[in-house]
Parts: structure tokens; sequence; C-alpha cells
């Protein structure tokens, strides 16, 4: 199932939108602004194909934590935090660590800030899935 057009225009994320479903001008220009200003790229495979891949999306800031989603990903679904001194990988299911180092402070944080922002998580997630990624929406608990 795929997200309606006029969701990801309202979310800002236009740039994900399919081009069979633009309409018009005014939807085309809109469309290429979003690819222009948003963090994707576009991948060109052997075959000629063209994919759109979104690199990262920053989903929060928790005390000079940055936590991170990417598009084209591995399973399980997770989000990755990083700082200068830390690049860590969490489970979005149970915040389990599943690479990486980080001090039993900053995990204290990760793990509080979970529990309260996890349906932020599944829904960056969800909507940052390209269509030939691996691991697809998340279907969690």
């Amino acid at each position: 199932m795929s997200v309606p057009k006029s969701e990801l225009k309202e979310r800002g994320r236009f740039h994900l939108v399919s081009p069979d479903e633009l309409e018009g001008i005014e939807d085309y220009a809109e469309w290429l602004e979003a690819l222009l200003h948003n963090p994707c790229s576009i991948f060109i495979g052997d075959s000629g194909t063209e994919t759109l891949l979104e690199n990262k999306e920053l989903v929060a800031r928790v005390d000079g934590l940055k936590i991170e989603i990417y598009s084209n990903e591995h399973p399980p679904p997770h989000f990755h935090v990083r700082t200068p001194n830390i690049n860590a990988s969490f489970c979005i299911e149970s915040c389990a660590k599943l690479k990486g180092d980080i001090s039993r402070k900053d995990l204290t944080k990760i793990q509080f800030w979970h529990k309260h922002s996890k349906s932020l998580l599944i829904e960056t997630w969800n909507l940052t899935r390209p269509t030939d990624c691996v691991v697809g929406k998340y279907i969690g608990n």
C-alpha cells in the first residue's frame, strides 16, 4: 500500500511521489523542488533503471544525540544514534542495541526517548522506505 500523494505533500515528503502520479506542470515543479531540497539522490542501476534513494532522515535531536533513519537498510527495522563520538544502532521494536558503543548515560537518554517516541520512529521508518528496499514498512507490535 502506497502513501497518498496528498499525505506525502503534507508531511514534506513530496519527493517520494512516483512521477507517474504527477498531474500538470505545478505538480512537476513542486516535485522537482522537493527532490532538490531533500536528502536524497538518484541511483541508476546496471539495467538503466532509476531509483530514488533517500540517504538519511533526522528524526530528532536528544541532548546532543542525533537520531537518524536511513532509507535503504537491512533488517531488522532500526535507527541510528550519532554524535562525533557515538555511532550506534538500535532496534525500533525494543530499543535493543544492535551495534556500536554508547555510554550508560546516553543509553538511558535513548531508552527514555524511545519509550515516548516509538510512534515517530515507526512513522519515519515507513515514510522513508524506497520501493526496492529489502526491509519494507514496519509492521511490529
